[in-house]
């Protein structure tokens, strides 16, 4: 099955100084067995491919490296010899020794957070007290039957333990990241929550929770979660001990045992020619991330290119911007489809502005704001927005600048088409499950949204200009949290426009078609696709006719949009699938273009309108890291020096070397951001002081902890992040004392 991105009528080279959409003007993404995928990047028949290849070595390839899975030992629940806490984590304090040695793709580490997951360094010093306590753990032979398969089974070599082949103690397991992505990730039109979703934390909840055995514990559990989720702290110290404190819940009865983590390599072709380079991947799902297809550019055609790309399956789920795209290569077509209104972090765990940009708050979280009587408020039941029925307040008002563009269809997007999203996420979360689960962070947490003001920018490009509509809109908050999770809750936006949502909602109202897998079967209808489901399709043009005959307005949307603006969207869409042959409409970077049941054709979207340009997203390219190499302790503050990796390029080759990293004095421009991240750990084991420092001071950097400690023995648990790169940070402990 072979997909391809193709452009359609895009120019080459420079002929604008503006260059909208992103660099490859096609991109073929071809389902390629793992086994032949080496071939064909030795041939140059590809330039990456999207999945593990775990052996193989093709000529000219360079590897990125992401987390696959993580490895876990869990006790038969059914077993009444295993019922016993004690028992179980004294048996898996015998085995785990054994399944010790690093491996291949392979870590032993006893502890769920992996050097993958931004919070790695606020685990940093429990991490290392897991391993010593397994390396010191009494050895010896393993009465245990442990079912494994396939490669676990490999991990346990001469442990003693006997494989099973019917009765069973424990499972040697492998949770892969792709499923609880596939679980907790929020495609519902552009929304990519939650904003917690890359965390260590969270994702333990996720393979431990359901484990637990223990009533007590189990609701100790959910009420740490809750508060992690609902902002229910009131400092960075706070929120890392609760995330500790839940991450020790969560394995202290030996339900489930972290064993360690496997990574996963994926291949591009890094050919002198006909290579690509510039390459963006993220730290927990690879080169399947929108990152990549904002950064990769083709060695021989920069600026344009065709770019060939290996996936290991064939899209299985439906195309639809609500409940679908939910497999590997349905993720990825998204990717160039859709644009989200952020972008997680590819190498840590905030977010990246993409279509919004949130404006540094005016007042600080938890301070309580009074919601003004021209916002708008969801109806929890019908998702009617309306001003607020009497005085409200919010904990919290984020301000965000919305980058409008227009859509496939031509048609230009509009407050309606930003706030719609809202209206939709209450109207539908009782009607199918995967839109609740979807959208319970929104409603748990959203207050209202105001619509400030729509701005006009301009660009000017000499004999060009190019007019920009940018509202300005407000959404309050019925929890505090800090601002890099806050802005990532509600953002305003919507990939698809209004009209394909309530003419989606139509057609799934009528129970004609569902909008998720699970409700599809059990309604006994289709799941909606918007391109591939000839039948789908004809039933929403049919639906469609009716829609634009009475230039239908949703309720939600009354007063927003006009009839007249009505009628001319509803004109659009028909033009558009009369024209394309689909509804697949958006304001992404790529378009649909055409497809069969072996391929697919998305053509580069290089409108003006379109706000990111080539080049936006090269930050993002080839992560580098930074280690502390000395740490002097001056007064009550640490003064660090560094290495750090850079870049050396010669002509299309490039290598990448560690050298001493000199911090520009303070005041001049440094070449990268160098940040040191901390916390602080008393005797106790509390974190009692954490955050970040780019303060420099004669060239080194500085952790200036004056004034935030009593007097006693501490340890400062530090990592670099360059850039952004939080990935498999060294974490330095540094002991660290305050005199009485």
């Amino acid at each position: 099955m072979v997909f391809v991105l193709a452009s359609d009528g895009a120019r080459a080279g420079h002929e604008i100084p503006f260059y909208p959409s992103f660099y490859p003007q096609e991109i073929t993404l071809t389902v390629v067995a793992p086994a032949a995928a080496p071939r064909l990047l030795g041939k140059n028949a590809l330039h990456a491919y999207v999945g593990p290849l775990d052996s193989a070595t093709p000529a000219h390839t360079a590897w990125i490296e992401s987390l696959r899975s993580v490895v876990l030992l869990t006790f038969n629940p059914r077993s009444p010899a295993w019922a016993d806490s004690g028992q179980r984590c004294a048996a898996a304090a015998r085995l785990l020794p054994a399944l010790g040695p690093s491996r291949g793709d392979y870590t032993f580490q006893p502890y769920p957070v992996t050097p993958y997951h931004e919070d790695f360094l606020h685990h940093g010093d429990l991490v290392e007290a897991a391993k010593t306590k397994a390396r010191e753990a009494p050895r010896g032979v393993v009465a245990l039957r442990v079912r494994a398969t396939g490669r676990l089974a490999e991990l346990l070599g001469g442990s003693g333990s006997r494989p099973a082949a019917g009765e069973w103690d424990a499972a040697l397991e492998e949770v892969e990241l792709r499923d609880l992505a596939a679980k907790e990730a929020t495609q519902l039109d552009g929304w990519m929550g939650p904003p917690w979703g890359k965390a260590g934390w969270f994702q333990a909840h996720l393979v431990y929770a359901r484990g637990v055995s223990d009533a007590g514990r189990r609701s100790a559990i959910e009420e740490a979660f809750a508060r992690l989720q609902r902002g229910g702290f009131a400092s960075a110290a706070e929120r890392i001990n609760l995330e500790r404190r839940l991450v020790s819940l969560l394995t202290r009865g030996c339900e489930r045992v972290a064993v360690g983590y496997r990574v996963k390599r994926e291949a591009i072709n890094d050919d002198y020619s006909e290579g690509v380079e510039n390459i963006g991947w993220d730290a927990q799902t690879g080169l399947g991330s929108a990152v990549f297809l904002r950064t990769v550019k083709l060695k021989d055609f920069p600026w344009n290119g065709w770019l060939r790309v290996g996936v290991p399956s064939r899209p299985a789920a439906a195309w639809n911007p609500i409940a679908g795209f939910g497999d590997d290569a349905g993720r990825l077509v998204w990717a160039a489809l859709g644009d989200a209104a952020l972008l997680p972090a590819p190498y840590g765990g905030g977010w990246v502005p993409n279509r919004v940009r949130a404006l540094p708050p005016s007042e600080s979280a938890g301070s309580g704001v009074e919601v003004p009587r021209d916002a708008l408020v969801p109806d929890p039941a019908t998702g009617l927005l309306r001003p607020p029925a009497s005085a409200a307040s919010a904990q919290q008002k984020v301000t965000y600048r919305v980058m409008l563009s227009k859509f496939h269809d031509g048609t230009k997007m509009t407050v309606a088409d930003i706030v719609y999203p809202f209206a939709f996420a209450y109207r539908w979360s009782a009607r199918d499950p995967e839109i609740d689960r979807a959208t319970a962070v929104l409603r748990e947490w959203l207050a209202a949204v105001r619509v400030v003001k729509v701005d006009a920018e301009i660009k000017d490009f000499g004999e060009l200009q190019v007019v920009y509509e940018v509202p300005q809109v407000e959404i309050y908050l019925k929890h505090a949290a800090e601002a890099g999770v806050a802005q990532a809750i509600a953002p305003p936006w919507g990939v698809v426009p209004w009209q394909l949502i309530a003419l989606m909602d139509e057609a799934v109202t009528r129970r004609l078609a569902a909008f998720s897998e699970s409700e599809a079967r059990r309604r006994g209808a289709p799941w909606l696709d918007l391109a591939r489901d000839a039948g789908v399709k004809k039933t929403l043009a049919s639906l469609l006719d009716d829609l634009e005959r009475r230039a239908f307005i949703p309720e939600a949307l009354r007063g927003l949009v006009t009839v007249e603006q009505a009628r001319l969207r509803w004109a659009a869409l028909r033009r558009f699938y009369h024209a394309r042959g689909h509804f697949l409409v958006s304001s992404g970077p790529y378009q649909l273009v055409k497809w069969s049941a072996d391929s697919v054709v998305l053509g580069v979207f290089r409108d003006l309108s379109y706000p990111n340009a080539v080049g936006s997203f090269d930050g993002y390219a080839l992560p580098l890291r930074a280690w502390v190499t000395s740490a002097e302790r001056r007064g009550e503050r640490l003064e660090l020096q560094a290495d750090a990796e850079v870049v050396s390029k010669f002509a299309r080759s490039y290598k990448i070397v560690r050298e001493p990293y000199r911090l520009e004095p303070t005041g001049e421009q440094s070449r990268d951001t160098l940040v040191a991240r901390y916390a602080v750990v008393g005797a106790g084991g509390e974190v009692l002081a954490a955050g970040s420092s780019e303060e420099r001071d004669g060239g080194r950097l500085i952790v200036d902890l004056k004034g935030t400690l009593a007097p006693g023995a501490y340890r400062v648990l530090v990592a670099l992040a360059l850039n952004g790169n939080l990935v498999n940070p060294e974490v330095k402990v540094i002991p660290f004392r305050v005199a009485e």
